[in-house]
């Protein structure tokens, strides 16, 4: 088994970078994810996320009551979650329009439903026919 610091394909977060579609790569000479276009929004979010999470772990450290903590989760799950729907909804009008447009869209499709099934907590469904 590898490691994430030997592995290449890990990022720091140890989930598996895919590599650039190859049609859209190919064309372009290099390929832009569709959240570029987001990606200050995007790390001031996750910025300000970062500080719920520091605050959630002083609440528990000063022993604070249950649910005001879990008032501060719920808060945090819906900005987790609103991060994940403005990469999500650039992917879709970015990349997957972009593989229908080349004939490539059946592999991204199931790519979507598979990520939204597993940030909804589904299975994911088997490809058996």
């Amino acid at each position: 088994m590898t490691s994430e610091a030997s592995n290449p394909r890990r990022s720091q977060g140890g989930a598996e970078r895919r590599p650039a579609p190859q049609g859209h790569a190919a064309e372009h000479g290099h390929f832009r994810h569709s959240y570029t276009k987001d990606k200050a929004q995007l790390v001031r979010r996750l910025n300000r996320i970062e500080g719920q999470v520091r605050g959630i772990a002083r609440m528990i450290e000063r022993e604070e009551y249950c649910v005001d903590i879990l008032q501060q989760t719920a808060a945090l799950r819906a900005a987790i979650d609103a991060v994940a729907l403005i990469i999500l909804e650039d992917h879709i009008s970015g990349c997957v329009r972009t593989a229908a447009e080349q004939g490539e869209v059946d592999a991204y499709v199931d790519e979507v439903l598979d990520v939204v099934r597993r940030t909804l907590g589904r299975p994911v469904r088997s490809t058996r026919g």
